[in-house]
């Protein structure tokens, strides 16, 4: 049997939205950081887009794994490091949504190992309400729990959802009706067309 995991699908409008979102309520706070750390790989495109909306060209990375694909790993872990120092910094660490809250856990221990900052701060564009991790700043509450699949991530998470699916139907419009029906998302043929492509 198919898993069915419910889904929520967010285009790049969404994106867009919630950014602008998440920079105007880290802006009224009244918290200005030296320095942003995105998260690997969920962070990389929210914290580019809060460094444009913020003003701030201090913008760097490391990377926490906890997924592969929709199946979580054991623990959550660095597997490539902050090269920045953030001793008496200012520092905003982003991600794109909070869900078991382990990858925050790690990555702001590890942040804490580079050096002492100032103040450090937390930000996602969308956080789960069952999450025991609440960031400092968030653009969005989901309050029923759901896997969130980002414009950046879209086709490695469909290509899981599809490969997971017991008695895989054949055709774009037939995978299209169980996504639907599986996982309460409608996506773009055109889309699943891609991801059966690049399946095989």
């Amino acid at each position: 049997m198919s898993e069915k995991i419910p889904c929520k699908l967010v285009s790049w409008q969404d994106i867009q939205a919630l950014a602008r979102e998440l920079a105007f309520t880290v802006r009224s706070s009244g918290f200005r950081p030296d320095i942003i750390l995105a998260i690997g790989r969920g962070g990389y495109i929210p914290a580019r887009l809060l460094s444009d909306y913020l003003n701030i060209s201090n913008l760097t990375e490391f990377k926490v794994e906890h997924y592969e694909g929709t199946d979580k790993a054991a623990t959550a872990r660095v597997r490539y490091p902050l090269v920045a120092a953030v001793n008496g910094l200012r520092v905003l660490v982003v991600d794109d949504v909070t869900d078991t809250g382990d990858s925050f856990d790690v990555a702001l221990a590890h942040v804490r190992s580079r050096g002492t900052p100032a103040e450090l701060r937390t930000a996602v564009l969308h956080h789960k309400s069952i999450s025991p991790f609440v960031p400092d700043y968030f653009a969005d509450t989901i309050e029923s729990w759901r896997w969130v699949i980002y414009p950046w991530a879209r086709i490695e998470d469909l290509m899981a959802l599809i490969g997971k699916m017991a008695d895989r139907p054949h055709g774009a419009e037939a995978i299209a009706g169980r996504l639907r029906a599986d996982n309460g998302i409608r996506v773009p043929l055109a889309v699943i067309r891609d991801v059966l492509e690049l399946m095989t």
